[in-house]
C-alpha cells in the first residue's frame, strides 16, 4: 500500500520537471493522477511514461475553459479530488526598465491568476481533508536582479497558501506551499540563451547552494509526497523550503 493508494490527484504543468517528477511519484503512491500541460506531445510522452494510472488533460491554466473541461474531467471519474498540486508556472527575467505590460501580464495570468482559478474551480470537487500544494520559490524572499515580476508573483502565491489554509479549514482541508531553491529542470535551462550559457547559469546557481548543487526534481517531488499524504497531517498554510540550505543559511 502507497502513501496515497486509492486517491485522485491533479498536478498542473506536469509535462516535465517537478510537475512530472510529482506526477510520477504520486502514481507510485498509489495515486491515480491528473497530468496537464499546453503542448499534447510532451504531455502524451509524460503520460506513457508514467503508465495507466495517468490520465492527461491538455490545457492552459490561465484560460477559465481550459480549467472547466480539466474539471469536467475529474468528475466523470467520479471519486473528487484528494490532492492538488498548483504546480504549473513560467519564468523570465526583465529588469524594472525593461519590464513591460506583456511580460507582467504573462506572469501574473499564469503564476497568480492561473493558481488562483485552478484552486478555486477545484473546490466543488475537493473530498474533506483534501491537500492543496501551492509550487513556491525561494525568489519570493530575495530581491535578484530581473527577476522581479516573477518573485512578486510567487511571493502572491506564498499569501494565497495562508489564506486558503484558514479559508478551508473548517473542511478539512490543507493548504501549504513547497518552495523550492534551484532546481535542474528544462525549464531552468531554458532561461538562458543558449546550451553554454545554461551550464554556466547552472554551476553559478549551484554555487549558491550551501549543499553546493542543484537540487534534483525528485526530490521536490519527495516534498510533495509528503505534504499530499498522511504524513503531514497536522501541517497547514505552511512553507517546505526544499532548498540545498540557499534561503535558510
Amino acid at each position: 500500500m502507497g502513501l496515497l493508494q486509492d486517491r485522485t490527484a491533479l498536478v498542473t504543468g506536469g509535462a516535465g520537471g517537478i510537475g512530472l517528477a510529482t506526477a510520477t511519484r504520486l502514481a507510485a503512491e498509489g495515486a491515480h493522477v491528473f497530468v496537464t500541460g499546453r503542448r499534447k506531445t510532451e504531455l502524451d510522452a509524460a503520460v506513457e511514461a508514467i503508465g495507466p494510472a495517468a490520465t492527461g488533460i491538455v490545457g492552459d491554466i490561465a484560460d477559465p475553459a481550459d480549467l472547466d473541461r480539466l474539471y469536467e474531467a475529474i468528475a466523470g471519474r467520479g471519486q473528487g479530488l484528494d490532492v492538488l498540486f498548483a504546480n504549473a508556472a513560467v519564468a523570465e527575467f526583465a529588469s524594472l526598465a525593461q519590464i513591460t505590460e506583456e511580460h507582467f501580464d504573462r506572469l501574473f495570468g499564469i503564476n497568480v491568476r492561473g493558481t488562483l482559478f485552478t484552486v478555486q474551480k477545484a473546490l466543488p470537487l475537493l473530498n474533506d481533508g483534501a491537500s492543496v500544494i501551492l509550487n513556491g520559490s525561494t525568489n519570493a524572499d530575495v530581491g535578484a536582479e530581473a527577476f522581479g515580476v516573477y518573485a512578486a508573483s510567487k511571493a502572491a502565491v506564498r499569501s494565497f497558501a495562508r489564506t486558503w489554509a484558514n479559508e478551508l479549514k473548517g473542511r478539512g482541508i490543507r493548504v501549504n506551499t513547497v518552495t523550492p531553491g534551484p532546481t535542474d529542470t528544462p525549464g531552468l535551462s531554458g532561461l538562458a540563451t543558449d546550451e553554454e550559457a545554461a551550464a554556466q547559469f547552472r554551476r553559478i546557481l549551484a554555487a549558491q547552494v550551501p549543499l553546493g548543487r542543484l537540487a534534483g526534481p525528485e526530490e521536490i517531488a519527495a516534498a510533495v509526497v509528503f505534504l499530499a499524504s498522511d504524513q503531514s497531517s497536522f501541517v497547514t498554510g505552511s512553507s517546505l523550503y526544499v532548498d540545498g540550505g540557499v534561503n535558510q543559511i
